[in-house]
């Protein structure tokens, strides 16, 4: 499950690290440390080239997008239905008639700094936050997937993150978490020409999971007016039960 998360880099670096390009006419975002739904996010997609005269090519790249957290389909008949497309279930993909088309050819990657999961507490009530991340300090990449909603002027971008059973010591957190992409497997993921979801959405690698950290934080992380870096350092005791966000 994935319903809060960190996103701090800057756009200059996801570029290079994601080699892409950002979208025309795209305002920075800022850091986030505290990203909730329906809150714009980058998203990181493959782009077909047209020509002069708008025809494509046969060419394409990748885009770095700010698009809003909560898909909505194109046939939706308003964007509130993306409150409740946060997460797109991996065993689902293909049979949701708001994902299936999406995840045949319009999947993304996710820049994340770690995301936030909360566990019920042995000692005291309320539930613990804490914060997944790599140990070496490097980012993440979730699997996701994006749609555009309307017309024009008035598109909107959107896109959703792809959940999978939890793997390793992660399950004893919360059952379910995104499906985190190594680098090596980026490029197929974002290939439009691979139509078999079943095929570029296997589990995360245990070897991957295990360079992961599960950080006990504070937590403030469970009210989204607060944010910065403070929300990711590391608390071993909580003097308060923690407000656990909706999580769907």
């Amino acid at each position: 499950m994935c319903g809060r998360y960190a996103a701090s880099r800057r756009p200059e670096d996801l570029v290079v690290e994601f080699e892409a390009v950002v979208a025309e006419g795209q305002t920075p975002l800022p850091a986030d440390h505290n990203v909730a739904p329906t809150k714009s996010v980058y998203v990181v997609r493959h782009k077909e080239e047209r020509d002069a005269e708008g025809a494509l090519t046969g060419g394409g790249h990748r885009e770095l997008r700010a698009v809003r957290w909560g898909l909505v389909p194109s046939w939706a008949k308003d964007v509130s239905i993306g409150n409740r497309m946060l997460n797109a279930r991996v065993e689902s993909l293909t049979e949701k008639p708001a994902f299936r088309t999406a995840a045949a050819s319009r999947r993304c990657l996710v820049p994340a700094d770690g995301w936030y999961e909360w566990a019920p507490r042995h000692d005291a009530p309320g539930k613990q936050p804490y914060f997944v991340t790599p140990q070496d300090g490097s980012g993440l990449a979730f699997a996701g997937l994006w749609e555009v909603w309307g017309r024009g002027d008035d598109r909107l971008y959107t896109c959703t993150v792809v959940t999978a059973p939890a793997v390793g010591a992660l399950a004893e957190v919360h059952p379910r978490m995104p499906l985190v992409l190594p680098p090596d497997r980026w490029a197929q993921w974002l290939d439009p020409a691979q139509e078999d979801v079943t095929q570029v959405a296997a589990p995360t690698p245990p070897e991957y999971v295990e360079r992961l950290e599960i950080r006990p934080v504070g937590v403030a992380v469970g009210n989204v007016a607060n944010n910065g870096p403070q929300l990711t350092a590391r608390q071993e005791q909580i003097s308060e039960p923690a407000d656990q966000p909706a999580l769907f």
